[in-house]
C-alpha cells in the first residue's frame, strides 16, 4: 500500500518509510492511497481469534510492505495480559441494553493511548530495519496528558532510541504530571513549557519543518520521528479496537450481523474518533460517529458549521487530554472527504497558520454532516454526569468518558435514535481522583485530603475498586524531570537532550 502526504499527493512512500518519518516534509500527514475493506464475513470471523490475532488481520492490510509474521511479532509483545491485565485487552462493559463503554483503560498508564504505545516502538523497530535506517531516532512529543506518559513508557529503553515530551504546564492533572516527572529510563527525557497544549504541539512541528536543523541532526546520526497521532504508526492500531469491538458484540449475541452501531469518542485532537472513521470505512455499519467536546469546542462548532476557527478562549478543564484548540488529524479526514484533494487541504491548513480559521466547501460540509454529529459538555455537567452513571448503573467513568456519555444523551434527546451504541472510555477514573470524588461524594470529600494519594484511597473506598499499582506507586517514585521552559525555547531544550 502507498501512502501519501495529505498536503502533496505526489509523494509516494510505503508503510514504514511514514512509520519512521512521522510527519512529511511538506508538514502533511501521512495517509493510505486507498482505505482496505472487509466483509461482514471477515468482520465476523474476527469475533473467534483473541486481541492480538484481531490485530495482526487488520494491521496486516494497512502495512502491506511488512511479512505477516513481523506483525504478528509486534502485536504479540504488546498485548500481554500482563500489560493490560486482561485477556480481552479492551473489554466491553454493558451499561444498558443500548449502551456499551468500550474501556480502553487497561494498559500501563491507564490510558486509550497504551492501546497503540505500546505497539508503536516494536513498528518502529521493524520500519527502521526495513528502511535500511542506521541512525538513532529521536521520538519528539507533545501531550495534552496521557499521550506522554504513553509514549514515554512504550519507548523506554528502546534500543536505538531517545524521547523528549512537552507537556504544558498546569494543563495537566496532577497524576499525569506525576507519572511523567518520574519516568525511569535512561533514553528518556521530560519538560513542562510555559503555555498550552497547542504551543507545545505547535512547538514540536515547527522543530520537524526545519529542514537545516533537521539535516544537521541526520549528519550527526539522529532522526527525528514522533510518538503523536500525527505518526500513522500510532493511528493505524487504534482502528483495530473499533473492528475488534463490532466483531466481540457480534461474537456476545449484543447485536446481530450486519446491525448498524454509533461510536461516541472523547476527542480533543480528532485521532480517536478518525480511527473510527477508518473502521467505518472498512466495513463496520456505523450509523453516526458522535464526537464529543469539552468546552474547548472548537470541534462541536466545526462539524455543525464547516467552519474551523482556532480564535477563541483556551479553556482549561477537569478533562485535560481534551484540551485542544488545534485538532491536527482533522487534517486526514478533510484529505479522504474531498477525494485526495491535497492542493485544497494545503490551502486549507495555510489559511489556518495564517488566520486562525479555514471553512470547507458545501460539498464536505454535506460529508461532514452524513457522518458526523457532534455537541459539548463543560464541567459541571461532567461532573453531574460522573454521579449520574454512579449511582443509576454503580459504574465510575472518567471526565472525559463523562463527556462522552454526556454528548451521547444529548444526541439521544435530540434524535430519539434508540441504535446501541459504544462509548469509547479513555482512561482510568484513578487517575482523575480528584474530580471523580468530587463528583460521587461532594467537594467537601476532596476538602478533608491533602494529597493525590489520599483521592486515590478515597475513591477506592467508594467504588470498591483498588487503585492501578502504577498509579499508586507513584508515591515512593524520585521526580526525575521538574524543569520548565519558554515555548520559544523548546528546539534548545530538544538539542540539549540529544547532543
Amino acid at each position: 500500500m502507498i501512502y501519501h502526504s495529505t498536503r502533496d499527493i505526489t509523494l509516494e512512500i510505503n508503510a514504514a518509510d511514514a512509520i519512521v518519518k512521522g510527519l512529511s516534509s511538506d508538514g502533511g500527514l501521512f495517509v493510505p492511497d486507498e482505505i482496505p475493506k472487509l466483509s461482514m464475513d471477515e468482520i465476523v470471523s474476527l469475533g473467534e481469534l483473541l486481541y492480538p490475532d484481531r490485530a495482526t488481520e487488520i494491521l496486516g492490510l494497512y502495512l502491506t510492505d511488512f511479512r505477516k509474521n513481523e506483525i504478528k511479532e509486534c502485536t504479540q509483545k504488546a498485548y500481554t495480559k500482563e500489560k493490560f491485565e486482561t485477556e480481552s485487552i479492551a473489554p466491553i462493559y454493558k451499561l444498558n441494553d443500548q449502551t456499551y463503554i468500550l474501556e480502553l483503560w487497561h494498559g500501563p498508564t491507564c490510558a486509550f493511548k497504551d492501546m497503540a504505545l505500546q505497539i508503536l516502538p516494536h513498528l518502529l523497530t521493524v520500519s527502521m530495519e526495513k528502511t535500511g535506517v542506521d541512525k538513532e531516532v529521536a521520538i519528539l512529543v507533545a501531550t495534552s496528558g496521557d499521550t506522554g506518559k504513553a509514549a514515554l513508557e512504550g519507548f523506554k529503553n528502546v534500543p536505538g532510541t531517545k524521547i523528549f515530551v512537552f507537556y504544558p504546564t498546569g494543563g495537566v492533572s496532577l497524576m499525569q504530571k506525576l507519572q511523567m516527572q518520574t519516568q525511569e529510563g535512561e533514553n528518556v527525557g521530560v519538560c513542562a513549557i510555559e503555555g498550552n497544549f497547542d504551543d507545545a504541539q505547535n512547538g514540536v512541528k515547527e522543530i520537524f519543518k526545519d529542514r537545516a536543523y533537521n539535516m544537521e541532526l541526520k549528519s550527526s546520526g539522529i532522526e527525528l520521528s514522533s510518538a503523536n497521532s500525527i505518526n500513522w504508526g500510532r493511528l493505524v492500531p487504534q482502528i483495530v479496537y473499533y473492528v475488534s469491538s463490532y466483531a466481540e458484540l457480534i461474537k456476545n449475541e449484543e447485536i446481530s450481523c450486519g446491525e448498524k452501531i454509533n461510536i461516541c469518542v472523547p476527542t480533543g485532537n480528532f485521532g480517536n474518533i478518525l480511527a473510527a472513521y477508518y473502521a467505518m470505512e472498512m466495513g463496520v455499519p456505523v450509523n453516526k460517529l458522535i464526537c464529543a467536546s469539552n468546552s474547548n469546542n472548537v470541534l462541536t462548532e466545526f462539524i455543525r458549521t464547516g467552519v474551523y476557527n482556532r480564535n477563541r478562549e483556551f479553556v482549561t478543564t477537569i478533562s485535560p487530554s481534551m484540551d485542544i484548540l488545534i485538532s491536527s488529524n482533522l487534517e486526514r479526514f478533510l484529505f479522504h472527504a474531498s477525494g485526495n484533494d491535497s492542493e485544497l487541504v494545503r490551502e486549507l491548513m495555510n489559511e489556518l497558520s495564517e488566520t486562525g480559521q479555514y471553512e470547507i466547501p458545501d460539498r464536505i460540509k454535506t460529508k461532514l454532516a452524513d457522518i458526523f454529529y457532534a455537541a459539548y459538555c463543560d464541567d459541571k455537567f461532567t461532573i453531574r454526569t460522573i454521579a449520574d452513571i454512579e449511582r443509576n448503573y454503580s459504574y465510575v467513568m472518567d471526565p472525559h468518558t463523562a463527556v462522552a456519555q454526556n454528548v451521547y444523551e444529548q444526541y439521544v434527546a435530540q434524535t430519539h435514535d434508540a441504535t446501541k451504541t459504544i462509548i469509547a472510555s479513555t482512561a482510568s477514573p484513578f487517575k482523575f481522583s480528584g474530580s471523580v470524588v468530587e463528583a460521587i461524594a461532594g467537594a467537601e470529600e476532596t476538602e478533608k485530603t491533602e494529597t493525590e494519594f489520599e483521592l486515590l484511597d478515597k475513591l477506592s473506598e467508594l467504588s470498591g475498586q483498588k487503585p492501578p499499582k502504577s498509579l499508586s506507586d507513584l508515591l515512593d517514585k524520585e521526580i526525575r524531570f521538574d524543569g520548565v521552559c519558554k515555548k520559544d525555547d523548546m528546539k534548545t531544550v530538544v538539542d540539549t537532550f540529544l547532543r
